[in-house]
């Protein structure tokens, strides 16, 4: 192992990689817990079938990393994209589970194309940089409105739509069976808060399964809370891979093609606009997801060359391109590279040994899904809320007080949380940057892919929605 992915060649050891591995797998490890709750919601499919996709995705994605990039990275279904999937494609477009199944494997076969011609870093460029820099944020902001809603903590109001849940116990509105989980969410973002401050490993992970313990701890306050509780438990952690047979792996081909559930309410060119404006945000959002990862990760190890590039850096990208068609197939969403990869960075990993230890881990917790599911969703409401105060970190590299990358900055950030929809804030970025660049006398500015764009989702929104 150390000759194949020359350790000491990179200033390294078996036992640092091994440790880095160790770390970057603690604080991804949330994926499966996080992603799985969140597709649950969907018709067709269940938590542990999700689970066990996600899982194997990630143990392929983190392989390629390793072998083909050797590089310390981890690779998961990333967050945002799974929102991107489950509320908008599926709830907000009506297409069913496997339907955007599809649009997942378009997205892993158009990017493995533009990146083995050479032309995926080409496609970013044409993005203005203040969309891109305002992306993330937006997503974040977006993941964080979802974990209070999964939590119970922002609950739909007939006045203002959306509104604070009732702590009130005196005046019969709110019981302590339904205060309790709320707290347990507030309580596990703190905890999460505290370790990371105190440079703890792991600490969404840690504060998932401390809110769980918590969870569990107070239902005992609970009238009721435990009735059933044994009956519904199952530690038999191969019935997780009969569901996912059953109800992901080779979804996208057996029932993914069949749109006929959605063309039962739409017409046809509504679904060939769907299909291209959607795939295109899918393909958008990883782009800018894994760009950043690769650069953000690599900087912070010192490990770009001096050009300033990081180190097989094609590969790296095939290996995220192949991962998301590998995901398709076995029933998740898009596989990319997880940020959290700088925390094993940061322990000194520096070779594909790491991204190798951290997929071997992920396959050791295919086997646990029984535990896994004992997690309570104002747990993993935590995480969401916490991913998203990371991602919200973007917004500093915004120059806010020049109004053209304000303006579309803002818009692009917008749009996603109050709309519910992050490809409606890429649109809204795209459309106001390009009529500001025209009517400020720089269209020579706007590149050519990019107008593009603006026209696909300009089409979406006058014809579909």
């Amino acid at each position: 192992m150390e000759q194949f992915f020359k350790v000491k060649e990179h200033g390294s050891t078996v036992k640092i990689e091994v440790m880095a591995g160790i770390t970057t797998f603690m604080a991804m490890a949330y994926i499966l817990m996080v992603n799985a709750g969140m597709f649950a919601n969907l018709e067709g499919v269940s938590y542990n079938a999700v689970y066990i996709a996600t899982a194997l995705s990630a143990v392929i994605g983190t392989f390629l990393m390793a072998f083909l990039a050797n590089l310390p990275l981890g690779l998961a279904s990333g967050m945002g994209l799974n929102a991107f999937f489950v509320y908008t494609a599926c709830f907000t477009f009506g297409l069913s589970y496997a339907n955007a199944l599809v649009l997942v494997l378009l997205d892993g076969i158009v990017f493995t194309i533009l990146t083995v011609t050479g032309i995926r870093a080409r496609l970013f460029s044409a993005i203005p940089d203040c969309v891109r820099k305002a992306i993330p944020a937006g997503i974040g902001l977006f993941i964080a409105f979802l974990g209070l809603q999964n939590a119970g903590i922002v609950v739909n109001d007939p006045s203002t739509c959306v509104n604070l849940a009732s702590f009130n116990v005196l005046n019969g509105n709110a019981t302590w069976a339904t205060i309790m989980p709320r707290l347990v969410t507030i309580a596990a973002v703190i905890i999460i808060a505290v370790m990371t401050y105190k440079k703890v490993k792991g600490s969404v992970l840690w504060g998932i399964l401390g809110g769980t313990v918590l969870y569990y701890v107070l239902g005992i306050t609970v009238p009721g809370f435990y009735n059933g509780f044994t009956e519904n438990l199952s530690f038999n952690p191969f019935s997780a891979f009969g569901a996912w047979a059953n109800e992901s792996f080779l979804k996208v081909f057996t029932d993914g093609f069949n749109f006929s559930g959605y063309l039962a309410n739409h017409s046809t060119a509504d679904l060939v606009l769907i299909i291209a404006t959607t795939a295109l945000a899918f393909c958008m959002v990883d782009m800018f997801d894994t760009l950043g990862t690769l650069y953000g990760a690599c900087s912070r190890g010192d490990m770009l060359d001096k050009d300033g590039n990081v180190p097989n850096f094609e590969k790296a990208m095939l290996s995220d391109a192949i991962a998301t068609c590998a995901g398709a197939i076995c029933g998740t969403s898009t596989v990319t590279t997880f940020v959290e990869s700088s925390s094993g960075v940061a322990e000194g990993g520096r070779t594909g040994l790491s991204a190798f230890t951290t997929g071997v881990l992920f396959f050791i917790a295919m086997f646990l899904s029984p535990v896994a599911a004992l997690i309570p969703s104002s747990a993993t409401a935590a995480a969401l809320i916490y991913v998203g105060v990371l991602m919200m970190g973007g917004v500093t590299k915004i120059d806010w007080n020049d109004i053209s990358v304000a303006v579309p900055s803002f818009l692009t950030i917008a749009f996603m949380a109050f709309t519910y929809n992050i490809s409606y804030g890429i649109a809204f970025g795209m459309i106001s940057y390009i009529f500001i660049m025209l009517f400020t006398g720089r269209a020579k500015e706007i590149k050519a892919f990019a107008w593009l764009i603006a026209v696909l989702f300009t089409l979406m929104f006058f014809l579909t929605h």
